[in-house]
């Protein structure tokens, strides 16, 4: 859910001890209070023209993440670089390499079957917190290089087709999926993909329909429309979530330095001590491979 509460002490905790099923702080809304999402049971899609933000809410996400405890990422950057400050802290990082893609996408369906039939055989519907499973969370930064650019026709409609199956199967077993484009157009985010998104985050668009793409059709007529968002507003964006309807919030910013701080600190906090509980099923990655 988005929430927005008074900025106390307690009510934002910085790791080690967050949780993937904490709300998540992306930023504030177009009244200066705090605004958070829960990542865990949505997914999060966001989009809109180069630099307007879309990095910063990716890396807001993947901070939250890296400092939470029993959680693993997974990173698609065909750039290298949007994500690069996390690579040594996820168990898979894929670069400009689709045959690589589309393996690890397979895995991640494999584990997330394996958590399903976990479910089934406990009587359950949903992960909880208490489960002591790891949560997965996946981020792919351009969407677009991966679905229209890299690799074959063939291997891009895989691609799509696996990251729609875990997209739709993550949500309940604790695998959340966060995905990012420039490229807010059908072919990229097509209806069938676009909707089994609960968060969707719209940056500055260049038109309406742009807008309508991430948002969903008929909001830009309403007046919600990323494409009046100035171009010099970077992070701002329009946040449709449970509510319903979009609202305006502005994304917190991360420089480079507080970035790689954070990675730092991250890998510092999840270092092997020898004292540490294993999880529930701490081999599930490797056994899906």
């Amino acid at each position: 859910m988005t929430t927005t509460i008074p900025t106390t002490a307690e009510a934002v905790p910085v790791g080690p001890g967050l949780s993937m099923f904490d709300p998540i702080f992306i930023g504030i809304d177009e009244f200066g209070q705090p605004v958070y999402l829960d990542v865990i049971y949505r997914n999060l899609l966001t989009a809109g023209e180069p630099g307007g933000g879309k990095s910063g809410l990716i890396n807001n996400i993947c901070g939250h993440a890296a400092l939470c405890d029993n959680t693993r990422l997974v990173l698609f950057d065909a750039k290298l670089v949007e994500l690069g400050p996390w690579r040594d802290l996820a168990d898979a990082f894929i670069g400009p390499d689709i045959d690589q893609a589309i393996e690890v996408l397979r895995r991640l369906l494999v584990v997330a079957t394996n958590r399903y039939a976990w479910l089934l055989a406990n009587r359950r519907r949903k992960l909880a917190d208490g489960d002591g499973m790891s949560v997965i969370v996946t981020i792919i930064d351009e969407l677009a290089m991966f679905s229209t650019v890299l690799g074959t026709k063939q291997q891009q409609e895989e691609f799509s087709t696996l990251l729609r199956g875990l997209v739709s199967l993550g949500r309940a077993c604790g695998m959340p999926v966060v995905a990012a484009t420039q490229r807010p157009s059908w072919d990229i985010i097509p209806a069938s993909l676009r909707d089994l998104f609960g968060y969707r985050a719209a940056f500055r668009c260049t038109s309406l329909n742009s807008s309508n793409i991430i948002l969903g059709q008929g909001w830009a007529e309403q007046g919600y429309t990323a494409s009046d968002i100035s171009p010099t507003n970077q992070g701002a964006a329009y946040l449709l979530a449970e509510g319903g309807v979009p609202r305006r919030i502005k994304a917190a910013y991360l420089t480079d330095t507080d970035i790689y701080n954070i990675a730092d600190y991250a890998a510092w906090t999840r270092r092997p001590t020898g004292t540490s509980t294993p999880a529930v099923n701490p081999t599930e990655w490797e056994m899906a491979a």
